[in-house]
């Protein structure tokens, strides 16, 4: 999982979530090339397009009487909506009635989905902004005009409420939505209750998602479990919340969790951006003449990342929280996983720590006290530089200002 070819290592020692249910071993590729650990837990799943009534229904509908105008959001949900047709036999008459529509491309993707079904957009905007694309549509008048808007997707307390149809309706449109997929949580539920206790203990450095509906079903996971306040301290802190794109990171936005994106809303772009801001963003503590970083899973020493048993790892996190500063054996003793009453646990964890530290030096006894990192007098940083926690609704980090019009919020 660590073998690192030609990106080199610059991920070495950081350990990812990944959420992704679609091209997650790509993805996961991307990262262990640059020498990450990657742990993967889908989301969602999505329900099979052939076997979902309501978009048959609508097809038919929109078969029966056509729209003037179509709006292709994303490409999967376009490919998606012509291979159900197929299946139920509608794929030509489908076809011939979207030819003799207006068809706009919300992006590249979307766009690329219309020409393989050998149809032709009209326009598609350079900012691949649903919000452009409504503006577009408003800005030439829509009143009495059918649209057909393609969906990406369901609503939750946590997504974005898909209020571009109900923008087009107040100004006077006839909006047929298309609901091109559906999704579920995942039908086992392990990998990602691991997760987020990962997220929660701080074994993970950086969670992934490339998706809206895969944050909403985190969310609504840990929501469940009573974890969910934990999870959103744990992202607000640490955790690095890494989304492909505004619309993905909406949810957590709104929720006061900084997260951070590519410029593009690519995977490759994202798995870049990740492979920058991490080392950017890392603990640097500098004791006893070395450079002791703090990661998800491990503690990287003067470059090399050294593998630490759970007992140890627990206390350097906990002596790395405040470098310099004195633990108590009572408060370690909290640390160490499993608990217990027993302090002499604790010497035996330092002692594990040193020898895996291969620095013994920097682990210093007080007296009576408990235990310090010994720091130099050089600058030193306990935690990874993440800007202050954003009021909801303020953008994270690289996030483009949006319109509220097409990007409201679902209400917490």
């Amino acid at each position: 999982m660590n073998s690192v070819p030609e990106a080199g290592p610059c991920l070495a020692g950081f350990t990812i979530g990944i959420t992704a249910a679609r091209r997650a071993e790509e993805f996961g590729t991307l990262l262990t090339r640059r020498g990450a650990t990657v742990v993967t837990a889908p989301a969602i799943r999505i329900i099979p397009l052939a076997d979902d009534t309501e978009l048959e229904r609508v097809t038919e509908q929109l078969i029966a009487d056509p729209p003037a105008i179509t709006v292709a959001t994303t490409g999967i949900g376009f490919r998606g909506w012509m291979e159900a047709a197929e299946g139920w036999g509608l794929a030509e008459s489908l076809r011939d009635t979207l030819a003799a529509t207006r068809m706009l491309a919300r992006g590249p993707k979307a766009k690329g989905a219309i020409r393989a079904a050998e149809l032709r957009e009209e326009w598609s905007p350079a900012s691949e902004s649903s919000a452009e694309v409504l503006d577009h549509l408003l800005a030439e008048g829509v009143e009495g005009v059918r649209i057909a808007v393609q969906l990406h997707g369901a609503t939750t307390e946590w997504e974005p409420a898909p209020d571009f149809c109900e923008v087009l309706r107040c100004a006077g449109a006839d909006v047929v939505p298309v609901p091109v997929y559906r999704w579920e949580p995942p039908a086992d539920r392990g990998p990602m209750d691991s997760m987020i206790d990962a997220i929660i203990s701080g074994n993970l450095d950086c969670v992934t998602f490339t998706s809206a509906p895969a944050v909403a079903s985190l969310l609504m996971r840990a929501k469940e479990t009573g974890l969910l306040e934990s999870v959103l301290h744990a992202l607000r802190g640490r955790v690095l919340a890494a989304c492909v794109g505004p619309i993905t990171a909406a949810p957590l936005e709104e929720l006061g969790v900084p997260t951070t994106m590519p410029g593009r809303a690519r995977l490759g772009a994202l798995a870049r951006h990740v492979a920058e801001e991490l080392p950017r963003r890392a603990s640097r503590i500098y004791a006893a003449g070395h450079l002791i970083s703090v990661r998800g899973g491990c503690v990287v020493v003067d470059g090399e990342v050294r593998q630490l048993a759970p007992a140890p790892m627990a206390l350097m996190r906990s002596l790395a929280r405040q470098p310099g500063r004195v633990v108590s054996r009572e408060d370690l003793l909290a640390a160490l996983p499993g608990g217990g009453d027993d302090t002499h646990a604790v010497e035996t964890a330092i002692a594990r720590l040193r020898a895996g530290l291969g620095t013994p030096k920097a682990i210093q006894t007080v007296v009576k006290r408990g235990y310090r990192l010994a720091l130099d007098a050089a600058d030193c940083s306990d935690a990874p530089s993440r800007p202050p926690v954003q009021p909801p609704h303020a953008a994270g980090i690289g996030t483009p200002a949006r319109s509220a019009r097409a990007q409201t919020i679902g209400v917490w």
